[in-house]
């Protein structure tokens, strides 16, 4: 979770093997009056002081982003060039030095950051802005010797922005330039719960787990679960708005008698998962709005949006935390369900988002170390009648919330080289329609506004 700002922003200049290096203002005067911008430069000469001073940046706050093994870290560029980490406040002198920091945060062993073709300044790879300023500037500069530090970029980043640009030369023309690579997914190879063992803190805590199945537990599903389809539609429709992971919480009925858990109503959040200060005030609205409709706290749900819809063991630690704390604001059992939407993972069947409900079994009394049991739950999926106006309102206040992001998806962009992105979305959401077949033609408003985002 997000820490206090401090009262002095600390710096942080360490920025790894690969950290290029920042040049003074009397440095960087010598070095355009030496090179003339007509001098072959390799790509560490290159600042984002000297791209903002020549315009392809502006400074602006959230604006930079890390998308890095599911987690996602958001700054603000400031007017010197210099960085600053909106969780923390903490001020880095480079992109390599921030990269650096956070990746070492999610994975001690990372030794470098790769801070050009890791950082994205409103959605491009700060090495495509590198690539502009030499054609610009240096037009006759071999940009194949120059881009020697992007090259070894981990796998999770996949290829450079060059290189990426130069294979998708060879895809369907014309798009190349808007086409949404598949080499940028990470794959994350799921791994079976037996082969797990005790905890152990040196696992990464993103790794992802296959669902067990109850049978295979000797167990029996504990209870029934009927799920709205305008609960998956609005859930869905949040989830492909952003590269981010969102979340949200469900909201229905647990009848005791028939042990049947209803869900009726998805309660999406707006607001960032680092953002601690609003967050408390989205969940108290989300309560008032429960209250409002008579409704109860039966789950939640996230996304994993260029990954499997299967939880990690962060997130089979989150569902346990959530089973015990619902269970515990009764004196019976209560279920709480958790589901997970992966909108834009290209191992998908078609253009549908892969949705998965899970729950988590403890691990056995005598073996209270291991992890929690991932187990996949049968649930109905109930057609309504007609898309409500509160659904619709909903989407509205989403569309506004995602209005300026960084990270908002664009939906001009292709999916694959015959479905846009905004194909992808609405072939997602037909698959959760009402009966009342009206809903397209309501639903239109929704995606105008989407297309009036870009």
């Amino acid at each position: 979770m997000e820490s206090e700002p401090p009262s002095s922003p600390q710096v942080v200049e360490d920025g790894g093997e690969e950290d290029e290096e920042e040049l003074s203002g009397g440095e960087e005067a010598d070095f355009r009056a030496s090179s003339g911008r007509g001098s072959l430069l390799t790509r560490r000469g290159i600042t984002l002081r000297v791209l903002l001073k020549d315009g392809l940046v502006e400074p602006g706050d959230g604006v930079l982003a890390i998308h890095y093994l599911g987690k996602n870290f958001v700054g603000d560029l400031l007017n010197d060039g210099k960085i600053r980490w909106v969780e923390t406040g903490q001020i880095f002198n480079s992109p390599s030095a921030w990269a650096t920091h956070c990746k070492r945060l999610v994975n001690p062993a990372k030794k470098s950051g790769c801070g050009w073709a890791s950082v994205r300044y409103r959605g491009q790879k700060l090495a495509q802005y590198k690539t502009t300023w030499l054609h610009k500037y240096q037009p006759s500069a071999d940009i194949s010797l120059v881009s020697e530090e992007d090259d070894d970029e981990d796998d999770e980043e996949g290829k450079t922005a060059v290189q990426a640009d130069e294979k998708n030369k060879n895809s369907k023309p014309g798009l190349h330039d808007v086409m949404v690579s598949r080499r940028t997914d990470r794959e994350r190879i799921p791994v079976r719960y037996c082969s797990l063992g005790t905890r152990d803190a040196a696992r990464d805590p993103h790794t992802l787990v296959e669902l067990s199945a109850f049978s295979a537990i000797n167990r029996f599903q504990p209870f029934n679960v009927a799920v709205s389809s305008n609960v998956l539609l609005l859930m869905d429709f949040h989830c492909h708005l952003t590269t981010s992971e969102v979340v949200g919480y469900l909201g229905g009925r647990w009848d005791t008698n028939t042990q049947l858990l209803t869900v009726l109503r998805a309660f999406p959040c707006r607001t960032r998962l680092a953002d601690r200060d609003s967050a408390s005030a989205v969940e108290e609205e989300i309560c008032q709005n429960l209250f409002m409709r008579g409704l109860s706290l039966v789950g939640w749900y996230h996304s994993h949006p260029r990954g499997p819809a299967l939880p990690s063991l962060q997130d089979i630690d989150s569902q346990m935390d959530h089973q015990l704390r619902l269970q515990g604001s009764n004196n019976g059992f209560q279920p709480c369900l958790g589901i997970i939407c992966g909108p834009y993972y290209h191992g998908n069947q078609g253009v549908a988002s892969t949705i998965t409900p899970f729950w988590v079994v403890p691990p056995p009394e005598q073996r209270p170390n291991d992890y929690g049991i991932p187990v996949a739950v049968e649930v109905t999926y109930v057609q309504d009648n007609f898309l409500t106006s509160d659904v619709l309102n909903e989407m509205m206040l989403l569309v506004d919330y995602y209005r300026a992001a960084p990270d908002l998806v664009q939906f001009n962009q292709y999916w694959c080289p015959d479905t846009t992105m905004m194909d992808k979305i609405k072939g997602s959401l037909s698959c959760h329609a009402p009966k009342d077949q009206a809903y397209s033609q309501i639903l239109e408003h929704v995606y105008s506004q989407l297309s009036s985002m870009h």
